[in-house]
């Protein structure tokens, strides 16, 4: 009998002649570092403790920035002095005693997940996410599986957080059902979802917030000029190709390898050459039906002049409407009725009391997720308090511009201010607020176009993501991964993500480059 020893993962199996490459080696490092950390509830509780006493230091010392803002909700630009402030005086010791409910219920992670989760708990156990993956091992080649995967994973940041809930499962379960490691699978999606979230082929809502903003900043150095909602489209989906190909290209030849064979548990490999059988058949055309009954349904609602789901003001169903306010209901709500219908078809579920106990059991599930994101809004409510992460984006800036760079080593630059400062401030519209009457005005007046710097924007802002703890889907994704693999923690999940980040650092900003080099044009 052969003998094996382990790869860096402790659940998957090489054989002994294996000689790990330094990559693997690296990776292996990583995980084991990583995963002797503390659990992410006790590493939170110690930052909360952090930030607490750095608070008070930097407020003793009187640390403090001026800068100019854009107000968002005033679209103005104002001048305003931050000052750090101490969660250890009288007013900060009550803000942490009485906001704690506040804090955890303004933390709209926590109600994404709950509300999407009971959609997806129905098509879960009424066995549709299993037939739908099924179905697509089998109409799609095993060579371009990642591609599609990924593909769709970058595209779904145009339905907000929707790919963190519902396409990073099914893609790790994809690989599973073809014998391939589950989270290679998880890898791949999570980097198309995170790591990529700013660019689209389509324009998304995010796009809207972003170029209002952009337009302020021109406006303090050419009032008549404007950008459209479209002005970075073409960079976008040359982005979008183009990282669909890299990031594949990292998960076959680096991750896949350097994760050693996957030894499945017996029963978890589904035949991807079988077909259906006659009851998931039935249930998938009765899922079907109910999918077209559903989007028939919100399309009276959103489509005509003067639909409820439009914005009563300007009439838009893209954007500022209650149709994207609350598309994570429209994902929920499909998922709870193509499930439901599958259940009925397939005789997996009997009637509305099965589909009551899937929601349940969804949600039942979230239990130890959800006391994790308590503890995590308390860390940022109480970060935010303090004032300490936009003093840093301001410092940083304030480096950027005074380093004395020409426009296109300013422009490559900015992009990796902007990824430092996302490890402590991942959400994209405060930190735009905050650079864009910096150094739109100061590369423009270099001859930079503003569309340029808002596209620098979006290559700096998202691959961090992918491995930024305080991103609010982190830890749900660490929660996936110990579902396939025993023990993976947070170290497990960086270890996976890390080539990914590195490799689009390099790849992404050579694209910006050359774009800026070139002359093409950003958008329309």
């Amino acid at each position: 009998m052969a003998h094996t020893v382990r790869a860096h993962g402790d659940d998957h199996l090489i054989p002994e002649t294996h000689q790990p490459t330094r990559m693997e080696k690296m990776l292996g490092t990583i995980e084991r570092v990583g995963n002797k950390v503390p659990h992410p509830v006790v590493i939170f509780v110690l930052l909360i403790g952090l930030v607490i006493v750095l608070s008070h230091v930097f407020y003793r010392m009187g640390v403090s920035v001026t800068y100019e803002s854009i107000n968002v909700d005033t679209d103005k630009l104002e001048t305003l002095t931050t000052s750090v402030r101490s969660l250890l005086t009288t007013d900060g010791i009550r803000f942490m005693y009485s906001g704690v409910v506040a804090n955890f219920m303004a933390f709209t992670a926590v109600g994404v997940i709950i509300v999407a989760m009971l959609g997806v708990g129905v098509a879960e156990a009424a066995g549709l996410i299993a037939a739908l993956i099924h179905k697509l091992v089998t109409i799609a080649p095993a060579r371009i599986l990642t591609y599609i995967l990924v593909f769709v994973g970058i595209l779904s940041s145009i339905a907000a957080d929707a790919g963190y809930l519902v396409l990073i499962p099914l893609a790790a379960a994809a690989y599973a059902s073809v014998g391939r490691n589950p989270l290679v699978g998880l890898a791949a999606s999570f980097a198309a979802v995170a790591a990529v979230f700013s660019v689209n082929i389509f324009v998304k809502p995010l796009d809207g917030i972003l170029v209002g903003l952009t337009n302020d900043a021109i406006a303090l150095t050419n009032p008549n000029l404007t950008i459209s909602l479209t002005s970075n489209l073409w960079f976008s989906i040359a982005s979008v190709f183009l990282l669909t190909i890299v990031v594949s290209l990292i998960t076959d030849k680096i991750v896949e390898p350097s994760m050693g064979k996957y030894v499945p548990e017996e029963g978890a490999v589904v035949d991807a050459s079988a077909g259906l059988s006659a009851q998931e058949t039935r249930g998938l055309k009765y899922s079907f039906w109910a999918l077209v009954g559903t989007l028939v349904f919100f399309a009276l609602l959103s489509l005509p002049s003067g639909a409820p789901l439009r914005n009563a003001e300007t009439g838009a169903l893209i954007g500022d409407s209650p149709f994207m306010n609350g598309l994570i209901v429209f994902i929920a709500l499909v998922f709870g009725i193509t499930g439901a219908a599958y259940g009925l078809g397939a005789k997996t579920m009997k009637g509305t009391v099965d589909v009551v106990k899937a929601m349940e059991k969804a949600v039942a599930g979230l239990g130890g997720l959800i006391f994790l994101l308590f503890v995590i809004s308390q860390f940022n409510a109480f970060f935010t308090y303090t004032n300490m992460a936009t003093i840093a984006a301001v410092k940083l800036g304030d480096f950027l511009e005074t380093a004395g760079l020409g426009a296109l080593p300013l422009l490559v630059g900015f992009v990796f201010v902007v990824a430092v400062l996302d490890l402590i401030m991942t959400g994209a519209i405060p930190k735009w607020a905050i650079f864009a009457p910096i150094f739109v005005p100061l590369l423009m007046r270099l001859g930079v176009e503003p569309e340029a710097v808002l596209a620098a924007y979006r290559v700096g802002d998202s691959p961090m993501n992918a491995v930024s703890p305080l991103n609010a889907y982190f830890a749900l994704i660490v929660t996936f991964a110990a579902k396939y693999q025993k023990g993976a923690g947070v170290g497990t999940l960086i270890a996976l993500m890390l080539p990914y980040v590195i490799v689009l650092f390099i790849v992404w900003p050579i694209l910006l480059a050359l774009w800026q080099i070139f002359g093409l044009p950003w958008g329309m």
